[in-house]
């Protein structure tokens, strides 16, 4: 066999231990359940929250398991459970009593420059800082001596971008059943090429492991699994692309998200016929009218 053949045969590998974890994760987070973990979705279905933390944990395993580098590896780590864990705060802090509620960039900012810290600004600052560490622990692709501090920087700031854009912007899509996960396994599977393709293998077979939950509107992904999958999938694209690369992807997540403070994507989606009916996938058929 060649060694394309071995990658390919490893990528599936992967693939296949990420979707057993997420089976496995769901089954382990279920033993949490309770009227904490409860949420009503879009339709009025009363839903469990748990099927975020399980997707980011078989995620985020899986990918540092396939990662090219130990410190590839420490990174996944960093950037699954960082942003996997402020989201998954931000999910649960809605419950309490009192705590100040915020939507979107305007909102979460405008709290905070009247005193209020809503714990949407602590899930910022924290997936922030988790795609800061994670991105510098990866390195800087084809870095060389001459590259010197600045452009070393540059490259960090940028990838810190793509990770914490990517985390957010996924976070975005999940307004509907299937929808979260089927744009990571449609962001994922270019993914899976390159010597950094190991990173987004797991993460491709954790989404397919939970779309059957997520679609029968068992569970829902919440702050948690979004945040964990985009940050995952924007840390592999963040391996795989140097200072071009990463700018240019984080332009497309910053114009996305800016779109998204004005434009809603559920009518977009509604609207183009090829995204409803990927959209509608899967979906059962009373939960498809939007």
């Amino acid at each position: 066999m060649t060694g394309r053949g071995r990658t390919a045969v490893a990528r599936l590998v992967l693939i296949g231990a990420g979707l057993v974890a997420a089976r496995v994760a769901a089954r382990a987070w279920r033993g949490v359940d309770g009227p904490a973990w409860r949420r009503t979705n879009f339709r009025g279905a009363t839903v469990s929250l748990t099927g975020g933390p399980a997707l980011a944990t078989a995620a985020t395993l899986t990918a540092a398991a396939g990662a090219p580098t130990p410190a590839a590896a420490v990174a996944a780590l960093v950037a699954g459970l960082g942003a996997g864990g402020v989201g998954l705060y931000d999910d649960l802090a809605v419950q309490r009593p009192g705590w100040p509620v915020a939507k979107g960039f305007h909102g979460h900012l405008g709290a905070l420059r009247r005193g209020r810290v809503t714990s949407g600004v602590v899930k910022i600052v924290g997936a922030v800082a988790a795609g800061a560490v994670a991105t510098a622990l990866l390195g800087r692709r084809g870095a060389t001596a001459e590259g010197g501090r600045v452009r070393t920087a540059v490259d960090l700031a940028l990838g810190t971008g793509v990770v914490a854009g990517a985390a957010n912007l996924v976070n975005l899509l999940d307004l509907r059943p299937g929808r979260a996960l089927k744009a990571g396994l449609l962001a994922g599977l270019p993914l899976l090429a390159g010597p950094s393709g190991g990173l987004a293998a797991g993460p491709v077979g954790a989404c397919l492991g939970a779309l059957p939950d997520d679609l029968s509107e068992r569970t829902m992904l919440g702050d948690s699994g979004a945040n964990a999958l985009g940050a995952l999938l924007g840390l592999a694209l963040a391996a795989r692309t140097g200072t071009a690369g990463r700018a240019a992807a984080l332009a497309v997540i910053a114009a996305l998200t800016a779109a998204s403070e004005k434009i809603s994507f559920t009518r977009v989606i509604a609207r183009t016929p090829v995204l409803r009916e990927l959209d509608h996938l899967g979906r059962r058929p009373d939960a498809d009218g939007d």
